[in-house]
């Protein structure tokens, strides 16, 4: 990173227990007052509440697990020990063991833009050359991966309803953390059916599976879009990788604030030390200095139809138009 570049974000790192309060205190009393209006509505028939409460629940969920992002980047709070207590304690609402989570997405971090270590990320991306190398099921499979239509809706509840519950690296990390932690999730369910039956029960689950297919939006977004960067080291650029490889979403200051800024992903990479909260003030300052390119809601939805990386071209693009012939299908010479 240039020295200009440090200089500029030196002072967004700064941590302020007044605000990592007021995000964190404001977003729980969103989620469980979404929750008892959820399960209230629907028990009541009120759908004209129940669907909005529902979606506020969605939100108040996603947002959580990106302030729960903030405690394992140590970002939130003022000290460790504050971070890693309240990393622990909202794990139950956010689905995913806080150990686990922090590890995973350090790694991600460790190796953002690196096609040697495609691993890391959350969401797989092949290149053109490993799809033209690719046979019949691999391209079916991936072409099933990619879409939208499975992505996201099918990527939500397994994600959180599957792997989440045994996430990768449990047990290089933690196997006892992701047993009490699943054994908290069951405690709340339980709660929430004791108090409320099936019915709150379902409607927290449809909840949890909307916040999901929220959140695999949001992360595809994050490094797959037209003029993402990806590259293979000695030659990775980690700066570029960062910047050119992580997006910026433009849905407008509520957007931004309904799920932490996580919409500035190509800065949070720069410097993840910086809050949540700060992330907004550090990518104004930064554009005064750089381009930072900013993606409307018709360019994200754009950004489905893109499936593999042109190593080539440094572009990600769709499936080819014409079809290319698998190694299994192409004769023999």
């Amino acid at each position: 990173m240039d020295t200009a570049l440090r200089q500029a974000l030196r002072g967004y790192t700064s941590k302020d227990n007044r605000l990592a309060w007021l995000s964190l205190g404001a977003n729980l009393a969103a989620y469980f007052g979404a929750t008892a209006l959820a399960i209230w509505a629907v028990s009541a028939g009120q759908w004209l509440i129940a669907v909005p409460a529902v979606v506020l629940l969605a939100f108040a969920g996603v947002r959580l697990y990106v302030l729960q992002h903030d405690l394992g980047h140590l970002s939130l709070f003022e000290t460790r020990r504050q971070n890693e207590i309240w990393g622990y304690l909202v794990s139950p609402f956010t689905m995913a063991a806080y150990p686990q989570m922090r590890y995973n997405h350090n790694q991600h971090h460790a190796y953002v833009g690196d096609l040697e270590a495609r691993e890391t990320t959350e969401i797989c991306t092949m290149t053109l050359a490993e799809w033209q190398r690719a046979g019949f099921w691999k391209r079916l499979y991936y072409r099933l991966y990619r879409s939208p239509w499975v992505l996201i809706p099918v990527g939500s509840f397994y994600t959180y309803f599957v792997a989440y519950r045994w996430p990768k690296n449990a047990a290089k990390v933690g196997i006892w953390s992701i047993l009490a932690h699943n054994a908290a999730i069951l405690a709340w369910f339980g709660l929430i059916y004791a108090l409320s039956g099936w019915t709150g029960v379902a409607t927290l689950a449809v909840a949890i599976w909307l916040g999901g297919c929220l959140g695999v939006f949001l992360v595809y977004l994050q490094h797959n879009f037209e003029g993402t960067w990806w590259d293979r080291r000695p030659d990775l650029d980690p700066q570029r990788a960062a910047i050119q490889g992580g997006s910026c979403l433009d849905f407008g200051w509520l957007f931004d604030e309904a799920v932490a800024n996580i919409t500035k992903h190509d800065i949070h990479h720069l410097v993840a030390a910086i809050p949540s909260y700060r992330l907004r003030a550090a990518h104004r300052e930064l554009e005064k200095t750089h381009y930072l390119r900013r993606i409307g809601f018709g360019e994200a939805l754009h950004a489905f139809t893109l499936k593999l990386w042109d190593e080539e071209a440094e572009n990600l693009v769709p499936f080819p138009k014409s079809p290319v012939p698998s190694p299994a299908a192409t004769p023999a010479q």
